[in-house]
């Protein structure tokens, strides 16, 4: 990754590359020229500079000490006035991580003046420091304010690894925390392990769900890791938290937002599929439009929601809320009835943690008997009537 170098010799501090970058990315600071996350190497500043003091580098691998970082770090996203419930579950694979290496958890809640209050709650769950950023500046998420919130937290606690939810909000802030570290980011991440020397194998599917590759950032800290909702398990409360809070100050200028919030709405939320402790899941199998009627009454008869695969979201029978896969959604149902579904890796990795799955394909090669809990080799209009049939009685029967 290339930078930028300000050679102190010949700067005499003018002020006409801070002046003259369109990003606002240089600020004169402490006798010195400071160079921000703003910054997009359009080296305007190198022909800016009357002494030629501002030059282009390329980094030289680099390296750094590993010991000097510890801690696996878990961004707290706010959700309204609780936490998102992905948090919980980062930092259920947080504590596991962390026994490996012997490594204390930690978090990091940005927020307004109520997340304080929220940033207590993660104490039960064994984190054992919670760095909390409150100010009313925070009160809404702005990413560039949030990101140096939380770049701040990154430098005084130094993390080996930081956990971030792959949510709209992480999605947005990762990345950005990635470059001001300049190390790796790996996103969507299924499987996390951790090696003795404390590289972080970050598992993910690759090249369209073929493969499973494992990413590591060898020579750069923090790493970074974004995962989905639903994806690890739940953390569980421990018997003797021993955790504290620590409330932390931030420069007024960190604050300073390029965003503006003119207003604000609470929108109504719906019980998304990735919420469902049932799911019946309509894939190619199904030959028409028509036919999503008979699986969404075997769906509201089971007491869950349909679902689908992603062909049927792209012909426009289904909404791309209700698709589940690595360009979909991510569920965990307690049971998950596919019908029609080969089981493709693209789907699969977003609902193999499911309780029990009912796979009912005609082909008995289908990649889903894999990794189901009950294969039924039939075509699903043989098997979906009769089952309903047999619901809809019992149900009339009280």
């Amino acid at each position: 990754m290339a930078a930028l170098y300000f050679d102190e010799k010949k700067c005499t501090l003018c002020g006409q590359c801070v002046e003259g970058c369109p990003f606002n990315a240089l600020r004169l600071e402490n006798g010195r020229i400071e160079v921000n996350a703003a910054c997009k190497m359009c080296k305007l500043c190198i022909k800016k500079c009357p002494e030629g003091a501002v030059s282009f580098l390329e980094d030289e691998k680099r390296t750094v000490d590993k010991s000097q970082y510890t801690g696996i770090m878990v961004y707290v996203e706010m959700e309204g006035a609780g936490i998102h419930p992905v948090v919980y579950e980062l930092i259920g694979k947080a504590r596991e991580l962390a026994a490996e290496v012997k490594h204390p958890v930690y978090a990091v809640c940005v927020g307004g003046d109520g997340v304080g209050a929220a940033a207590k709650k993660l104490l039960a769950y064994g984190v054992d420091k919670v760095y909390v950023y409150s100010h009313k500046a925070l009160e809404h998420f702005r990413v560039d304010a949030y990101a140096n919130a939380v770049a701040d937290c990154i430098n005084r606690v130094k993390p080996s690894v930081v956990l971030v939810g792959a949510t709209a909000v992480g999605r947005s802030l990762a990345p950005r925390l990635a470059t001001r570290f300049r190390t790796g980011l790996t996103a969507d991440c299924t499987q996390l392990e951790i090696k003795e020397n404390t590289d972080l194998v970050q598992i993910r599917p690759a090249f369209g769900g073929n493969i499973m590759a494992q990413i590591i950032t060898p020579a750069t800290r923090p790493q970074f890791a974004t995962v989905r909702y639903k994806v690890m398990d739940r953390a569980q409360k421990v018997d003797d938290p021993s955790g504290e809070v620590i409330h932390c100050e931030i420069p007024e200028r960190a604050l300073i937002s390029g965003i503006q919030v003119l207003e604000t709405r609470v929108l109504e939320k719906h019980k998304g599929i990735e919420d469902e402790d049932v799911l019946v899941v309509a894939g190619k199998g199904v030959k028409a439009q028509k036919d999503l009627e008979m699986l969404e009454r075997l769906a509201k008869a089971l007491g869950g929601q349909l679902a689908s695969t992603r062909p049927l979201v792209e012909s426009g029978w289904t909404h791309y809320t209700k698709q589940i896969g690595l360009s979909g959604r991510t569920v965990k149902p307690k049971l998950i009835v596919t019908c029609g579904v080969s089981g493709a890796i693209q789907f699969t990795a977003g609902m193999n943690g499911a309780e029990c799955i009912v796979a009912i394909n005609t082909d008995r090669e289908a990649p889903i008997f894999k990794i189901a809990n009950y294969c039924i080799v039939d075509d699903l209009y043989n098997i979906i009537p009769g089952l309903l049939k047999m619901l809809e009685a019992k149900e009339s029967e009280g």
